[in-house]
């Protein structure tokens, strides 16, 4: 690992390793000692947790207002001559943009966040959103500005996405370093709560517009400004936090990352780029599928759009809770065990849901919020993640492994899943059972690692207990 001042890669200390590479020893945070205190949470730590969860579902609630008000987008800033169709492609095309820009946001925004600081970043991430969001607000549309007004568009979206691929890794990274180590699970699940709750507000203001009779060349300005200016009052609050204790740390201790971190994150940290990819797919297909696919297919599968909405949002108020409870059971059981078993519960719920739900009124309420709970062991995923990387590269790490994951995955899972529907009516169930078995099978290879450190860590400690120090003659 590069480090400044370090002229060897064999120097970088203990604490700066990776748990998940294997190269950590039951000592190898003793550098970062708030890292690795097991004291109980302090006011102050609730206070982060709340004021970085609250700006994250304003973050989040910016990003994917977007998708609700997508037919109106594409009826104002499109020429009204062109069909439907390439019309909604079009706009939908524009919302795409903003998933597979966030790669390249996140590693710039990571890069600076090894170097610089977390907290700076995780502020400037937000401020870009809600410039951006408010300048869509804003936005005079195609009757008015011709075709740059999609331009513009498109220009608002692509900071809006690079703005999103460092808030929500960097929003990981900065709670993660903020509590004791037997919290980090809590405090991420806390943030993955927050940025879920992004997209319940979403749909709460847009179903509450939708239900008005106002103009609707004023109604969808109205839910862009709401974003923008809860944006900026986010920052605000951001601005109330302090810098991580970790990072405090090695700025002090000058061992900061130098040069490229994510060099350093591909060229030792593959197996730590890999589990988290694989811990991404499993959140991306979760959220993709039940929660943002399921209304459109419970509709076409006759149940009526208010039932399947009305479930819908139901499930995501679950699913914030989910997140939570699975960050306080996480911190008790470990990685291994809590995804070993909850991918089977997972899959279980996923199965009634879609076997019993869609055939029984009367069962699709219960079982659609049984699903989203249990979709809530995605809040386990960034306990894997920011463990996963050393601290000085541990932003460009996470931030590399989640955001290339969830563009790709994320990405492709809707048009992969619609394709299959044409000829296998349950293919988005039988593709989330086979992301299950994944994740299944990630939780046992932690759990076997787990145990082994255990081992490793008692048989170290009884050779210290007999090694007898001779006596000075």
């Amino acid at each position: 690992m590069e480090v400044i001042n370090s002229q060897k890669k064999s120097q970088a200390p203990a604490g700066l390793r990776s748990s998940i590479d294997g190269a950590a020893t039951p000592d190898a945070g003793a550098e970062f000692r708030p890292r690795l205190s097991r004291r109980p949470l302090t006011m102050d730590d609730y206070r982060t947790l709340a004021l970085s969860a609250l700006g994250g579902a304003l973050e989040f609630y910016d990003f994917v207002i977007f998708v609700f008000f997508a037919q109106t987008l594409g009826q104002l800033f499109f020429p009204p001559e062109i069909p439907d169709w390439l019309r909604q492609f079009q706009i939908f095309g524009i919302f795409a943009v903003g998933y597979f820009v966030r790669p390249l946001g996140g590693i710039v925004i990571a890069h600076f966040g090894d170097r610089l600081g977390r907290k700076r970043m995780f502020t400037v991430s937000i401020l870009m959103m809600a410039v951006a969001t408010l300048g869509m607000g804003l936005l005079p549309v195609y009757a008015r500005l011709g075709v740059w007004a999609p331009i513009a568009l498109i220009v608002l979206r692509i900071v809006q996405g690079a703005a999103v691929g460092g808030e929500v890794p960097g929003a990981w990274v900065f709670v993660s370093e903020h509590v004791p180590a037997n919290r980090i699970g809590f405090a991420c699940g806390t943030m993955a709560a927050g940025l879920t709750g992004g997209i319940l507000l979403g749909s709460v203001v847009a179903t509450t517009l939708n239900s008005l009779s106002t103009p609707v060349e004023i109604s969808w300005r109205l839910p862009f400004l709401f974003g923008g200016v809860l944006g900026l009052w986010a920052v605000h609050l951001r601005q109330l936090l302090e810098e991580t204790p970790i990072f405090r740390e090695m700025q002090a201790r000058k061992v900061l990352a130098a040069g490229l971190p994510l060099k350093a994150v591909i060229r030792n940290h593959a197996r730590a780029v890999i589990v988290s990819m694989l811990l991404t797919w499993l959140l991306s297909a979760a959220i993709v599928i039940v929660i943002l696919m399921t209304p459109t297919l419970l509709q076409k599968s006759g149940v009526p759009a208010g039932l399947a909405l009305g479930a819908n949002t139901v499930a995501t108020l679950c699913l914030t809770i989910g997140c939570v409870a699975a960050g306080a059971i996480i911190d008790r059981l470990g990685a291994g065990r809590f995804f070993t078993f909850g991918s089977i519960l997972l899959g279980l719920s996923t199965w009634l849901l879609y076997t019993k739900g869609t055939g029984e009124p009367s069962l699709l309420l219960p079982l659609y919020a049984l699903t989203g709970f249990f979709v809530g062991i995605i809040g386990g995923v960034p306990y894997v993640l920011v463990r996963a990387f050393p601290a000085a590269i541990r932003f460009s790490g996470l931030s590399f492994s989640y955001n290339v994951a969830y563009a790709i995955f994320g990405g492709l899972t809707p048009l992969f899943v619609s394709l299959l529907l044409a000829s296998v009516p349950l293919a988005h169930l039988y593709y989330l059972l086979a992301i299950c078995v994944m994740g299944c099978a990630v939780g046992v290879a932690l759990w076997r690692r787990e145990q082994r450190k255990q081992t490793d860590s008692l048989l170290a400690r009884v050779k210290a207990l007999l090694t007898i120090t001779p006596l000075a003659p």
